[in-house]
């Protein structure tokens, strides 16, 4: 599993590399509706009343977002991202889907800030048992648009995903991602 992460970060540090000269040469415009996705690699833990303690867990997690641009400054949308891992014939899924705000500092360039409240939801499914709760939940992160042609850019990320799906339970993962965002 060090290997994938390693990889994920080894080609997130390459596309930096060569596309900046390409974004150099794409203006960063953002206007209208836009619409993105990203596969990753995610840190995943949890806490409840009564139960001991547990490690972190890695594993893939995926997103998915889509909006409407407000000004250079500010988009607004909705986003789904999920953490996912099967073992020993269970499979545990943790996401949150939630309505963000997407801040960019300066509108010529490709940093931004992003934040989100919606609802988290944690479910464990497999070898017999089938169980899931949700509750309220936030997103916090930041990310850059490399943009590599007018209207598309590379966009790798972080986020930080919590939740509190049920009473005496709290869920949090760290989201690494690569995406691709449609402008």
């Amino acid at each position: 599993m060090r290997y994938i992460s390693g990889g994920i970060a080894m080609a997130t540090v390459l596309l930096l590399l060569g596309t900046s000269a390409a974004s150099a040469q794409k203006p960063q415009t953002r206007k209208g509706f836009w619409i993105g996705f990203g596969f990753g690699w995610g840190s995943y833990d949890f806490s409840c009343d009564g139960c001991g303690n547990f490690d972190r867990e890695g594993s893939y997690t995926g997103y998915i977002k889509l909006g409407g641009t407000v000004s250079p400054h500010l988009l607004l949308g909705g986003e789904s991202v999920v953490w996912s891992k099967s073992e020993g014939g269970a499979t545990v899924t943790a996401g949150n889907v939630t309505f963000n705000a997407y801040y960019y500092p300066k509108p010529a360039g490709g940093l931004f800030l992003n934040g989100g409240v919606g609802f988290s939801r944690a479910e464990v499914s497999g070898s017999g048992v089938s169980a899931g709760e949700t509750g309220p939940g936030f997103t916090l992160g930041a990310g850059y648009d490399l943009r590599v042609g007018t209207n598309i850019s590379i966009v790798p990320n972080v986020q930080w995903v919590y939740g509190h799906p049920e009473s005496g339970f709290n869920q949090n993962f760290y989201h690494f991602a690569l995406g691709v965002t449609f402008h």
